[in-house]
């Protein structure tokens, strides 16, 4: 027998645990098939790092092994390019396992991940206030 949230005797040990609004609890390590990093390649996704699909990308049908949280952020992913944190929020998703599905998915070729510019490569204030200042005397 199953118990739901709000049973006063505690479930047998080993039930599956279930809260009645939420459905079954599926745990972040079932999404990830155990892994905590985003594939062999070891590639670390900023939360500022853009995502979007490739053009590219091989048209996936049904025969392949991604599940549906894959699927979920390839549909995020198609109407515009999105954060990661962006992703993780509107899959309702853990950070941790979006970037491990992220991982799949980039290895797969079906998405793009542009990399914030780190900041000592951006152009320094002073020079920038310069150029305002220089345009706006013309």
């Amino acid at each position: 027998m199953r118990k739901l949230r709000g049973d006063t005797e505690p479930p047998e040990p080993g039930a599956q645990w279930y809260d009645a609004e939420a459905g079954p609890l599926v745990r972040p390590y079932a999404m990830t098939g155990g892994r905590t990093s985003p594939g062999p390649s070891g590639v670390r996704f900023d939360l500022i790092a853009l995502v979007s699909l490739d053009t590219a990308a091989p048209e996936l049908g049904d025969d392949t092994a991604l599940g549906p949280e894959h699927r979920a952020l390839i549909e995020l992913c198609r109407t515009e390019t999105q954060s990661v944190a962006e992703l993780a929020a509107d899959a309702d998703l853990p950070v941790g396992v979006v970037r491990v599905l992220l991982g799949d998915l980039l290895e797969l070729g079906v998405v793009r991940v542009t990399r914030p510019v780190p900041p000592a490569q951006l152009p320094d204030e002073k020079i920038l206030r310069e150029v305002i200042d220089g345009l706006r005397a013309l």
